[in-house]
């Protein structure tokens, strides 16, 4: 399998939604460029922020679309077609009520699930083929409630539950990005549950 060379976090961009689950993905890409020194800086014809890094001594391009979350597919096809990037050589990672606090999960391709980010991304890359890392928020368990619920703060446990599944997912990147998916997901799928 061939490695990862953009690593997309999904989130709304701006100070009202900072805190809240649906950004779960901006939360770990953050910590990533922080860890790996990256800077980032607003690419118009990206639609986000862009940072670059080197991971074990592969680039790595980490986005953050601003377009909110229904239009996110925006961003990552501009990036994507820009430096000819493959659908399997993405990984979005994003915010997954049908698993709970402190869960991470890998997965390639699949249905959105009703993740309009997921949605948009699948649409205009023309492929749902891309990888995915999926941090459980859980789910209010009412269908009715899943807007609100994404879009409000976690509770103080479940906000420990996914930063330890945040810290878990980040330990096995480099093996992702390595092409090294097999050995990340068994490390993970055992570790963050």
């Amino acid at each position: 399998m061939s490695g990862i060379r953009l690593i997309v976090g999904l989130g709304n961009p701006g100070p009202d939604y900072e805190k809240t689950r649906h950004n779960a993905g901006f939360w770990l890409v953050d910590e990533l460029c922080w860890q790996f020194k990256g800077n980032w800086r607003s690419e118009g014809k990206f639609h986000g922020d862009v940072a670059r890094v080197s991971i074990d001594g592969q680039d790595v391009w980490l986005l953050k679309p601003m377009t909110y979350m229904n239009l996110s597919g925006q961003a990552v096809l501009a990036l994507a077609q820009f430096y000819k990037i493959l659908p399997d050589e993405i990984l979005v990672v994003h915010d997954e009520l049908d698993l709970a606090p402190g869960v991470a999960r890998f997965k390639q391709g699949g249905g959105h699930g009703g993740h309009n980010g997921l949605k948009d991304i699948a649409s205009r890359l023309s492929s749902p083929a891309f990888w995915r890392l999926r941090l459980g928020i859980g789910h209010p368990g009412d269908k009715k409630e899943v807007a609100n619920f994404v879009l409000k703060k976690p509770r103080a446990e479940e906000q420990q539950a996914l930063d330890e599944a945040i810290l878990a997912s980040l330990r096995e990147l480099p093996r992702a990005v390595a092409g090294k998916m097999a050995e990340a997901m068994k490390t993970l799928h055992t570790e963050a549950k």
